[in-house]
């Protein structure tokens, strides 16, 4: 009798475990699946975002937010000293990726996180901003895209000089805020040089600053301004037009945004496309590849961008020979 019962508790511990063992694989069946998510310090620009192109690009690889991807952004207003703190809050949510556009932000996330893959976008040169170890090589934690650096101003004083034959005197409009601004000064100042044209320099890390720089610029004889980029000119897009149309002076910008909205002019680099190509980095690093894998990418494709109804405006025309060489003009 009790060889029976061993025997039917052998047949009830095996038929137990089994059971066991199949609820154990429902179980895990049943958890859901890690939704990536893509982490991005947003500067709240209201007329258009990086993320427009990116998640267009996104949504072309097969990616469908809130089934198969997550995008969470936190703002910093262009507030710069605030980067810290909103890309650290980001690293706390478990992003599997951060996106980055500008160099502000770049490095806020890599002082932020080694570990975190960082696509970045629209840095200037990220070799020399110690974002990337090199081009082919970038190590780390950090891959992505990257401009031309202070090169594009010697183009930028060019362009001026073949509108403004007559230019004598250029004022270069920055801010503090831009980690760049120096070495941006530096390039204008040398390009400026060998055209025999004298650079005033003009800061705004305020609001209110930026018409005050454009005011001083006319009292200082100005004959066209010459504006950085940054974060903080972005975010403060419609007070930087508005002085610039208040001044009368004639103005490249250093994103085509700007000109879009009623800036005179620009001769830059395809931010958008970038954008788009930054997608593309956000889907390998998601398929398993490491950023130190991903050789960062500089733009081939530069653009100059002329707005006639704000050169009417100002009463500036602009010759025939830049016209016809301009990639896009706004009537």
């Amino acid at each position: 009798m009790k060889a029976v019962n061993h025997r039917w508790c052998k047949i009830f511990c095996v038929a137990l475990s089994g059971v066991l063992v199949a609820l154990c694989f429902a179980a895990s069946a049943q958890q859901p699946k890690k939704i990536p998510r893509i982490c991005y310090p947003d500067n709240v620009m209201a007329r258009i975002s990086p993320l427009t192109p990116l998640r267009e690009r996104l949504r072309e690889l097969g990616y469908i937010e809130g089934k198969n991807l997550t995008i969470e952004s936190r703002y910093y207003k262009g507030q710069i000293d605030r980067l810290p703190t909103v890309v650290v809050e980001l690293v706390s949510l478990d992003c599997d990726v951060i996106f980055t556009a500008g160099n502000e932000a770049a490095e806020a996330a890599k002082n932020a996180t080694r570990t975190i893959p960082i696509v970045i976008s629209n840095t200037s040169d990220a070799v020399r901003s110690g974002f990337i170890a090199s081009l082919a090589h970038p190590g780390g934690n950090v891959t992505g895209l990257t401009a031309v650096g202070s090169e594009i101003r010697g183009k930028q004083v060019e362009v001026l000089k073949e509108v403004l034959p007559r230019l004598s005197r250029l004022g270069f409009v920055s801010t503090r805020l831009n980690p760049i601004a120096p070495e941006s000064l530096q390039a204008v100042e040398s390009a400026a040089q060998t055209v025999r044209i004298a650079v005033e320099h003009f800061e705004a890390s305020e609001p209110d600053e930026i018409e005050t720089a454009f005011q001083t610029a006319r009292k200082k004889q100005a004959e066209a301004i010459l504006m950085d980029g940054g974060a903080f000119f972005a975010f403060n897009e419609r007070r930087l037009l508005q002085a610039g149309v208040n001044s009368r002076l004639p103005n490249m910008h250093s994103n085509a945004r700007f000109v879009e909205a009623g800036g005179l002019m620009t001769y830059t680099h395809d931010r958008n496309a970038q954008y788009r190509r930054a997608a593309e980095y956000v889907d390998k690093i998601l398929k398993g590849t490491k950023p130190a894998d991903l050789p960062v990418e500089r733009p081939t494709k530069f653009e100059l961008i002329i707005n006639l109804k704000t050169a009417k405006q100002i009463g500036l025309i602009i010759p025939p020979n830049v016209l016809a060489r301009a990639d896009r003009v706004i009537r």
